[in-house]
């Protein structure tokens, strides 16, 4: 009987600064969980040949989650049999807002995300 194992949770942060964009803040959020983790040990220690049968879950909190493509949010991890969800969360502040960037939009956006890589044993 397989089981399913943790074998990291790995937490990020992004923000979209200019446009209010929950996307770009969640796959950012993502970016930034990923860049602090090497998974070698999944290799290594536990003789997993392809990383592409590992299960990746992603949780996306932000202040509109039914604004979030999950679709481009999964695109960001490079591996796994991926999963996403958002969730009601993040934070949004009073910005600045620049023409250049976005005309009329000037709230920042932030959103967290938790990033789970499990095997099965």
């Amino acid at each position: 009987m397989l089981c399913r194992n943790r074998f990291i949770v790995e937490t990020g942060t992004g923000a979209d600064l200019h446009g209010e964009d929950v996307t770009k803040a969640a796959c950012r959020a993502v970016k930034d969980a990923i860049s602090r983790s090497c998974l070698c040990g999944l290799a290594e220690l536990m003789g997993l040949k392809d990383l592409n049968e590992v299960d990746v879950e992603i949780l996306i909190a932000v202040p509109r989650p039914q604004e979030v493509d999950l679709e481009k949010v999964k695109a960001v991890v490079p591996i796994g049999r991926k999963t996403a969800q958002a969730v009601e969360g993040g934070l949004t502040v009073e910005g600045l807002c620049v023409a250049q960037f976005a005309s009329d939009r000037s709230k920042i956006v932030v959103a967290n995300a938790a990033v789970t890589v499990l095997i099965n044993r």
